[in-house]
């Protein structure tokens, strides 16, 4: 039997996961955000899950101005139907994505706190793999990759070769802001920032409101 248990957050390299939707709402005020926020759990929650949709996240923004949904399938093609099932905020449209690549520091330890999604606007697929494995890289062999508190980087193409998008999972909002007041910080910017057809579109940090995953 298959049941839906509260989760901490998503298993982001979980190896079953072979298509994410990740969904973004900018909403006006905090308690506008926790409207859209309980729709999409009650809706999720209380909605029987096709085969083939193995999590659901939604977080807040630390400015409390945007709802992020994170999705993850093991087939791409039961999200959309079952999303227009839903109602209310929970029937949203969503970018497609499948994960690329991920960074995990040596000796990365704890639990995430916080994720930061940072988002490129890119011209093609060969720019999407040009610019992930330039900041993998810059990662792997800098200081960047070793910063205190920063657990993974995590990224995705969009299925339509027009996005990458980077899910960073952090051990606390006091260390990922370290980090922006750092060299690594400057190191990884730069790195995106010289590719011709890589445009940083920026960051928000968020924090997880609630989060379900399938259980067998």
């Amino acid at each position: 039997m298959t049941r839906l248990t509260s989760a901490r957050m998503p298993d982001v390299r979980r190896t079953d996961a072979r298509a994410v939707f990740v969904g973004q709402r900018y909403v006006p005020t905090r308690q506008a955000a926790i409207e859209v926020l309980q729709q999409h759990v009650e809706q999720w929650s209380g909605t029987p899950w096709p085969v083939g949709v193995l999590s659901f996240s939604c977080y807040l923004s630390v400015e409390e101005d945007t709802v992020l949904t994170y999705a993850q399938c093991s087939d791409a093609a039961v999200y959309r139907p079952f999303v227009a099932s839903l109602h209310g905020a929970a029937n949203a449209g969503a970018v497609e994505y499948r994960l690329r690549g991920s960074v995990v520091p040596r000796g990365a330890a704890g639990t995430p706190g916080c994720m930061v999604v940072a988002t490129f606007d890119v011209d093609g697929a060969e720019r999407q793999d040009r610019v992930i494995d330039s900041l993998t890289d810059a990662l792997e062999r800098t200081r960047a990759g070793r910063s205190p508190g920063m657990l993974s980087a995590n990224f995705h193409v969009s299925t339509d070769a027009t996005r990458v998008l980077n899910y960073a999972e952090w051990t606390s909002d006091e260390t990922h802001t370290a980090f922006l007041d750092s060299a690594a910080r400057v190191t990884t910017r730069s790195v995106s920032d010289d590719i011709p057809g890589v445009r940083p579109i920026g960051f928000k940090r968020y924090h997880l409101y609630r989060g379900f995953d399938r259980q067998a």
